[in-house]
């Protein structure tokens, strides 16, 4: 069974990190996935902000699941390299995150994310962007 049929079938069960974080699935289609999540205490850094890396792990999702949305059925990923700049912190609330896929290759893709609030228009927490190796399994 493919990630997206479990996806499909399974909800964020499908994926033990998603269970893990809360992590919601929103929607997934052709190049694009969008998640949330809620912000809980236990996620903070000890100056009481949301800690940088539950940014970049939302996003990475976003854009893997987008990923996964323009793959061959014989493909999987690996992420190569990521990068996240942060705009804004928060400490409670919902977060957001659009993964996109930008431009699949036969070997590798690169994708872009965002996170933000749910009904903040234009208020960007964090931006990422990653390549991803793509694998052909025979």
């Amino acid at each position: 069974m493919s990630y997206l049929e479990e996806i499909s079938l399974k909800g964020r069960d499908a994926n033990p990190f998603f269970r893990m974080m809360g992590i919601e699935i929103v929607s997934y289609a052709e190049g694009g996935a969008v998640l949330t999540m809620d912000v809980r205490p236990d996620m903070m850094n000890g100056d009481g902000w949301l800690q940088g890396g539950v940014y970049t792990a939302l996003a990475d999702e976003a854009m893997a699941l987008a990923l996964f949305t323009v793959l061959k059925e014989n493909e999987i990923i690996a992420t190569i390299s990521e990068s996240t700049s942060f705009y804004r912190g928060v400490q409670d609330g919902t977060i957001i995150a659009e993964g996109t896929v930008i431009r699949k290759g036969r070997k590798v893709a690169f994708t872009k994310g965002v996170v933000k609030r749910p009904g903040e228009t234009g208020v960007v927490l964090a931006e990422s962007s990653a390549s991803f190796a793509v694998i052909a399994q025979e």
